[in-house]
């Protein structure tokens, strides 16, 4: 069944010719300008789409949002900064709006410049009137290396109003505000402020939790829109239909890591506070002996043991207190023999893997998301931009 995006939202998805045969050119136009949020990488390297993106919501109002992928048009220098904003201009004279209530994101290769003679033809293709709706066409048109599209949606308790995400990302990716490249439409009449602060904290809980290679995205950007099409609704109830597609994307993505083929979910319990949880779970979830004996089903929990062992800035965790799972099963300082180790293998064997740690620091906790490490990986990137 088809996921159409919520009311008051069309698209528009093309191949312009950025690199391959497949769609590179993804924009989804509100029917009037509407309240926004975003959140976007905090690299150094940040590339143009970011730094005119971060400029544009400023006021917390969007009208438009384009994405390019296949290439990233980052380390572009001026040229590349005129290029993404010609790229909102276009799609502002489309629509007939200020520049400024355009948005646009970018994803792919660094360090190469937009082939504008294609981009420039393919702003000149833009209909006239937007009829599409489909949430996946979206999402195939934003995706480079995936595999599969990523869509999540979700109702607004109490209300007929609907919550819609798209997502693109399974490599350079370990957010450090949000992660690569998500926008989500609502048709819920919520105040700009409003927007901003559940969005910040819906961001936190899910897509600040994906981790697959400890690498900051230089184009990292989350975007969420409301056109306020069908009414007000409360706001508690629109942050859990937010947390509910955040989350639905966030394992999506996770899941499709470059080469993955297992999902690891780390849970950290009887913390501190949830910065110790956190930091912990990004530990294990990280560290390529874990992620490696994810993948070879081998329940070699000495390697988690490492991974909290080496967050040393915290004096409080000792080793005496802390408790280790594999699924339900302990495994320190209760230790199983050889028969429940041939058990925890099996389980290992699945799709989805949980390592549970229990700090014993505290009554806080924190759950992050990641993928086992797979020689698929190494040959993705190895060859990327070949």
């Amino acid at each position: 069944m088809t996921v159409h995006l919520p009311l008051g939202f069309h698209s528009y998805v093309a191949n312009i010719g950025i690199k391959d045969s497949t769609d590179d050119f993804t924009l989804v136009v509100a029917d009037a300008t509407c309240a926004a949020a975003g959140v976007f990488t905090q690299s150094r390297f940040a590339g143009p789409s970011v730094l005119v993106s971060r400029e544009h919501i400023a006021n917390l109002s969007a009208r438009a949002v384009v994405v390019i992928s296949k290439n990233a048009n980052v380390a572009t220098g001026a040229e590349g900064l005129n290029n993404a904003r010609e790229i909102v201009g276009g799609v502002a004279t489309a629509f007939a709006c200020d520049p400024t209530d355009v948005l646009v994101a970018s994803t792919g290769v660094i360090g190469r410049q937009y082939p504008m003679t294609q981009v420039r033809s393919g702003l000149k293709s833009i209909p006239k009137q937007l009829t599409a709706t489909s949430a996946e066409a979206v999402a195939n048109g934003i995706m480079t290396t995936d595999t599969v599209h990523k869509v999540a949606e979700a109702t607004i308790s109490g209300s007929s109003a609907r919550v819609v995400g798209v997502a693109k990302g399974v490599g350079m990716i370990e957010p450090n505000m949000a992660t690569l490249i998500t926008m989500i439409f609502t048709d819920a009449l919520i105040a700009p402020a409003d927007l901003d602060q559940v969005f910040r904290k819906v961001i936190d809980h899910t897509f600040n939790c994906v981790s697959i290679d400890t690498d900051t995205s230089t184009s990292d950007t989350a975007l969420v829109l409301a056109s306020g099409k069908a009414g007000a609704v409360k706001i508690d109830a629109f942050q859990a239909a937010l947390h509910e597609v955040a989350l639905s994307l966030t394992k999506q993505v996770a899941r499709d890591g470059e080469g993955a083929e297992k999902l690891i979910e780390v849970h950290v319990d009887g913390a501190k506070d949830r910065d110790q949880a956190k930091t912990v779970a990004k530990a294990i979830v990280n560290s390529p002996l874990v992620k490696t004996a994810v993948h070879g089903a081998d329940p070699n929990w000495g390697r988690v043991a490492m991974a909290i062992g080496k967050c040393t800035q915290y004096t409080d965790i000792d080793q005496d207190s802390v408790v280790i799972r594999f699924g339900p099963q302990e495994v320190y300082p209760t230790q199983v023999d050889a028969n429940g180790l041939e058990n925890l293998s099996q389980y290992m064997r699945g799709k989805d893997v949980l390592i549970h740690v229990s700090l014993g620091t505290g009554t806080s906790d924190a759950t992050v998301w990641g993928c086992d490490l797979t020689d698929g990986y190494v040959r993705i990137n190895a060859d990327y931009t070949t």
